[in-house]
């Protein structure tokens, strides 16, 4: 049955799958190596590598308003995730160039753009060519490949630091290879389908009342996921982390590999639950796997308990974030999707900003403890305003 359904899947969501896969094994890679890079070979404080990946993640989501509106407004959408795919592959070759820390933050941020110009106009690709009835499914399948992607990278770049004697540079070279094969894929295996203009089209133009017509519900969808990612800080903390209990730096990206592939295996079934009427139900239960996971992580004395902690913020990712963007599909007009993703992921940018900004000073000031005790706050506090106000409309949503 499983089968039969994956096989009903449109071929443009596989091929964005595939993608979207080959994108994250590249990224992973870096990501994975990354703050170890800034910290060890750079000398970085915790509070700069904090602040860079809130400004790095943060640049991703915000640019994706201005991506998902235009994608709506030209009526074309496959263009704008070609730009963003190909500007990601290019600052591929920038990271094993750079002298600099500069040119690092550089490569950094010019790929997080990469990423926001292609996120919403993707996640809206993906909605016009599914049909509402598998649409958590698919959303779901892209986001377990993409996943697939996360698990390979940090275990690639195990590899190349072991390949080459701990070479970062020489690393970074690797991740040249799938970040190119993932722009191929696109623009051969991804055919945008026609979609009609219509009386009502999207606007012309960014503007709050353009906003205004995504609705109460989308509204409230995104208020409690801009407080859930005040919770969901920046996954270099992790690396970080076990880095912090005695893991050495070439076994510290394993942290990574735990935490995406219980994302992976969990992404594609919660997909399917969502199409079934379980919103509420998961997004609860994904909130519960964060708060545990970020109490495991404050009070961690070993590298086994980082790793239990990695797995259960990998399976509150893979409960919570496909289910949230077929919840945005779902809530909104077919014509505003991609405003919709857009404005939804601003929301989550400036959260994450925030989040990732106040972890590197918690760090800093009072250790690691309370940076993950600090996550599991804001969880317990997202997770009671959604008890309070949010279930109603999270099954609305999921019915969409």
């Amino acid at each position: 049955m499983t089968q039969q359904r994956l096989a009903g899947l449109p071929r443009g969501v596989w091929a964005l799958g595939l993608v979207s896969l080959c994108m994250d094994l590249s990224s992973e890679l870096i990501h994975a190596l990354l703050p170890l890079y800034l910290a060890v070979a750079l000398g970085a404080s915790t509070i700069t590598i904090g602040v860079l990946e809130g400004v790095a993640e943060a640049t991703a989501l915000v640019t994706k308003v201005f991506s998902g509106v235009l994608s709506d407004r030209f009526g074309r959408r496959k263009p704008l995730v070609v730009l963003g795919y190909g500007v990601a592959a290019l600052t591929k070759f920038v990271f094993p160039l750079a002298p600099t820390l500069g040119w690092v933050v550089f490569a950094r941020l010019a790929d997080r753009v990469g990423k926001g110009i292609r996120g919403a106009p993707r996640d809206a690709l993906i909605a016009d060519l599914t049909p509402a009835k598998v649409r958590g499914a698919a959303f779901g399948l892209r986001q377990a490949l993409d996943t697939v992607g996360a698990v390979l990278g940090p275990l690639a770049a195990l590899a190349a630091m072991s390949v080459f004697v701990s070479d970062f540079r020489a690393a970074f070279w690797v991740a040249v290879v799938p970040a190119a094969l993932a722009v191929i894929l696109l623009i051969v295996g991804v055919h945008e389908p026609d979609r009609p203009r219509s009386a009502d089209a999207a606007p012309r133009r960014l503007d709050w009342s353009a906003w205004r017509l995504l609705g109460r519900d989308f509204a409230a969808l995104t208020v409690i996921a801009a407080v859930l990612t005040l919770a969901r800080f920046s996954e270099a903390f992790l690396i970080l982390r076990a880095q912090n209990v005695g893991v050495p730096v070439a076994q510290a990206p394993l942290v990574m590999v735990f935490m995406s592939l219980v994302y992976a295996l969990t992404a594609y079934p919660t997909g399917r639950a969502v199409d079934r009427g379980f919103a509420p139900q998961l997004m609860s239960a994904g909130l519960a796997a964060l708060v545990a996971a970020d109490l495991l992580l404050a009070f961690a004395a070993g590298a086994v308990m980082v790793y239990s902690g990695a797995a259960l913020w990998g399976l509150h990712m893979g409960l919570t974030q496909g289910l949230l963007s077929a919840l945005v599909a779902g809530s909104a007009p077919a014509h505003l999707r991609g405003t919709a993703f857009g404005v939804f992921n601003l929301a989550s940018g400036v959260a994450l900003l925030i989040a990732s900004a106040l972890a590197g000073v918690l760090w800093a000031g009072m250790g690691p403890g309370a940076t993950f005790l600090a996550g599991a706050l804001f969880t317990a506090l997202a997770w009671a305003a959604l008890l309070r106000h949010g279930m109603q409309a999270l099954g609305r949503e999921a019915q969409g």
